[in-house]
């Protein structure tokens, strides 16, 4: 029987996301184990949903170090002591460097149809753009901001009367349900990159 696949999780803010995998774990619906989650900021939502899942916990603080070099170095270092499979960054909002990506397979999820309107603000410049459909994109992390291989996409119609917020919110139930299958689909099939393509299962 496979073990379940070793889930460590990077958070920033809320955690919603984090609570999607957690509740499908608890469900018995997802096949992972998460085994620590990280944030880089004390204090946050996410970390006290990992605390009140019973989920080790830890703070990687970008000031707490001498310059982003020594963070990276340290980051890196407390991924690798928990060993995961799979490093989700579920709102982590840090660009990872060499180190950490070095030290494990990193997925991310985004809040449009990459690679159109990439960075923090895809949801405004998808609306300031007009474009009639965005969405959620689950894809592998690499050097540049929202880059790496795409893994899937979900797309969400976008309203004459939809404002940031509304547009923002929707978006992420639809981001939530693919997070969890794609993490499903990755832990019970395994994955591999071919060029810019990530084949799970």
């Amino acid at each position: 029987m496979r073990r379940p696949l070793r889930l460590l999780v990077l958070v920033s803010g809320s955690g919603s996301l984090l609570q999607a995998l957690l509740d499908a774990q608890a469900a018995g619906a997802l096949p992972v184990e998460v085994v620590a989650v990280g944030a880089d900021r004390a204090g946050c939502a996410g970390l006290e949903r990992a605390e009140a899942a019973g989920v080790p916990t830890f703070v990687e603080a970008v000031c707490a170090h001498a310059d982003r070099t020594a963070w990276d170095a340290a980051l890196a270092e407390r991924v690798r002591e928990h060993t995961p499979d799979l490093v989700v960054t579920a709102g982590f909002m840090k660009i990872l460097g060499p180190a950490t990506l070095g030290s494990a397979t990193f997925l991310n999820t985004h809040p449009a149809l990459l690679p159109s309107f990439p960075g923090a603000h895809g949801v405004r410049d998808a609306l300031a753009h007009g474009v009639r459909v965005t969405g959620s994109t689950a894809h592998l992390v690499d050097a540049g901001v929202d880059t790496g291989p795409i893994i899937e996409q979900r797309v969400v119609e976008i309203t004459d009367e939809d404002t940031q917020e509304s547009l923002h919110e929707r978006i992420k139930v639809v981001e939530r349900e693919m997070l969890v299958d794609v993490v499903t689909a990755m832990a019970t099939g395994g994955w591999r990159v071919e060029g810019r393509r990530c084949l799970v299962g």
